[in-house]
């Protein structure tokens, strides 16, 4: 039975990246049996410019239809004004809560030739392999009571609330666990624990959960520590879990390491399987149409969705040589471009890796 992809290009240079995984993904299907159906729709301001909501119902009956998701990017400058209810934002946020996708996969990989291209020395970040495991649906993106209220003396004030329940830790502790099983068998419980309450029953839940894994090694980290040893010395790291908006700031600062956040794929799972499969770094509006987009996060998501969802690990393996032989042969976009290489567009790299597929 055909595996059934639902594609979200989005806003920003999300449909220009999206377009070249759709080729990689078409090659698959067309010369290599991969038994697929795409359908496409709308979401975040490009839902909102043509219906005026982030997510359209239509989307999110195909969504929940989807055996998985491909996401280009949400968000941009001319939504900004928008009340934050109806933002492009809410539209990626209602897709993970509606479908439950509460275990978010960022892994930071450090090609060896884009050495020269991460932030910090290369011996620091040489052979960098990190899978950082996010809680994705709690936390304070989704906590209750949120808002801004008038106090007694006229002024605002601004409140959200941190939450979360045992069960809720507990089984994205448990995929975090599994993870680690199948790497380097070692797993960074991330946290503020000195500090909040709720942190504190992260940890102790992480503990318990860590029991029924003896051959897992746990360690703990508070999370402003955990920032500065990523940046100090990375490669301390297997596989790191925290919460949804640590992860969401510690898996862009892990992204630089790699040398571009435009290298980085990520899964958004659910406890089945199901994913949503996007590039980490956004929309960037301020690039949008002008083809130097790098397509190799989407592509590399690509990878993730046949290997997490669609049970073909085999494709994933191929489309990661593919990629892997498009920066041997110097091929690079603008952001990852360094001194001999050959800097090419959006279209151009994605052509190349759809050709490297064959090779």
């Amino acid at each position: 039975m055909s595996k059934k992809i639902l594609v979200l290009p989005g806003d920003g240079i999300g449909p220009e990246i999206v377009a070249e995984a759709i080729k990689v993904l078409a090659t698959l299907r067309d010369e290599v049996d991969l038994d697929i159906d795409l359908d496409e729709a709308l979401i975040g301001g490009a839902a909102i410019d043509a219906t005026g909501g982030p997510l359209p119902d239509a989307t999110l009956e195909l969504a929940k239809e989807a055996d998985a998701i491909l996401l280009g990017a949400v968000g941009g400058h001319q939504w900004e004004s928008l009340d934050i209810s109806i933002r492009p934002e809410k539209g990626l946020l209602g897709l993970r809560s509606e479908l439950n996708l509460f275990a978010n996969l960022r892994p930071a990989i450090l090609y060896p030739q884009l050495a020269d291209a991460s932030s910090l020395k290369a011996d620091i970040v040489a052979g960098l392999d990190i899978m950082i495991v996010r809680e994705l649906t709690g936390g304070i993106y989704f906590g209750q009571p949120r808002g801004v209220r008038e106090l007694d003396n006229g002024e605002r004030q601004g409140f959200n609330t941190l939450v979360y329940a045992e069960s809720e830790i507990e089984r994205i502790a448990r995929v975090a666990f599994d993870i680690a099983g199948k790497r380097g068998g070692r797993v960074c419980s991330v946290d503020k624990a000195n500090v909040l309450e709720c942190t504190e029953l992260w940890r102790e839940v992480m503990m318990k959960v860590g029991e029924g894994h003896p051959d897992i090694e746990l360690s703990h980290m508070y999370v402003d520590n955990a920032a500065m040893q990523l940046v100090k010395w990375p490669k301390q790291f297997d596989v790191m879990v925290t919460t949804n908006m640590f992860g969401d700031i510690l898996s862009d600062c892990a992204a630089m390491l790699t040398g571009s956040i435009g290298m980085l794929p990520s899964a958004s799972l659910d406890e089945n399987g199901k994913g949503m499969y996007e590039p980490i770094h956004g929309s960037a509006p301020d690039i949008a149409g002008q083809g130097v987009a790098n397509p190799l996060a989407t592509i590399l998501s690509v990878a993730m969705m046949l290997r997490y969802s669609l049970d073909e690990p085999a494709m994933a393996d191929r489309i990661e040589r593919a990629v892997d032989k498009v920066l041997d042969d110097g091929l690079r976009t603008p952001d990852i471009m360094s001194e001999g290489m050959t800097e090419v567009s959006c279209e151009a790299m994605g052509d190349a890796v759809t050709a490297a597929l064959n090779s």
